[in-house]
């Protein structure tokens, strides 16, 4: 039998994912960014026009500026937020895993190694698939949702990714 040992380890001679060159979404996603950040401005507009249209009653004069100021504060914080997600988000895949970062006020790193991969799946939302990007989707052991979504990827290069993630699902079975 083994004798049992356990180790410390250094953990300042692990790896650094910090200092991996990440890559950032192409470019064409920020009109995607922008197109769906305006559709949902559109409807925030819209229901309000209805909303100050049909009921005179309950809101005053004054009431309906100030839901017309709301509704703008909201839109520029919905276009500045969505503008800001936009450049920090960046990927890589590396020999063993994969890095995806994001986040707007913190900065959220997911490192999913390959061997906790199960499916990949490509998703093209309606206005993604306008300007031939897909959505790289990893699903990983326990969870029905998929654990990492990457975004903004040229369709070609997303179904090069699906190809690569499924050998190296195909080399642990």
């Amino acid at each position: 039998m083994e004798e049992f040992t356990n180790e410390v380890i250094d953990t300042k001679q692990l790896p650094r994912y910090e200092e991996v060159q990440l890559t950032p979404l192409h470019p064409k996603y920020f009109k995607v960014v922008l197109i769906n950040s305006l559709i949902i401005i559109s409807i925030l507009v819209v229901v309000l026009f209805l909303f100050i249209v049909f009921d005179d009653e309950v809101v005053s004069y004054e009431g309906k500026i100030r839901l017309g100021a709301t509704a703008l504060f909201l839109s520029i914080c919905i276009l500045f937020f969505s503008i800001l997600s936009f450049k920090k988000k960046a990927y890589a895949f590396r020999n063993h895993d994969v890095i995806y970062r994001s986040g707007i006020i913190s900065t959220n790193t997911m490192v999913i190694p390959y061997n906790r991969v199960q499916h990949v799946a490509l998703h093209e939302g309606f206005v993604s698939r306008i300007f031939g990007l897909a959505k790289v989707e990893i699903f990983t052991a326990g969870g029905s949702s998929s654990d990492l979504e990457i975004p903004g990827i040229e369709k070609e290069e997303a179904e090069n990714i699906k190809q690569l993630l499924m050998g190296k699902i195909q080399k642990q079975l």
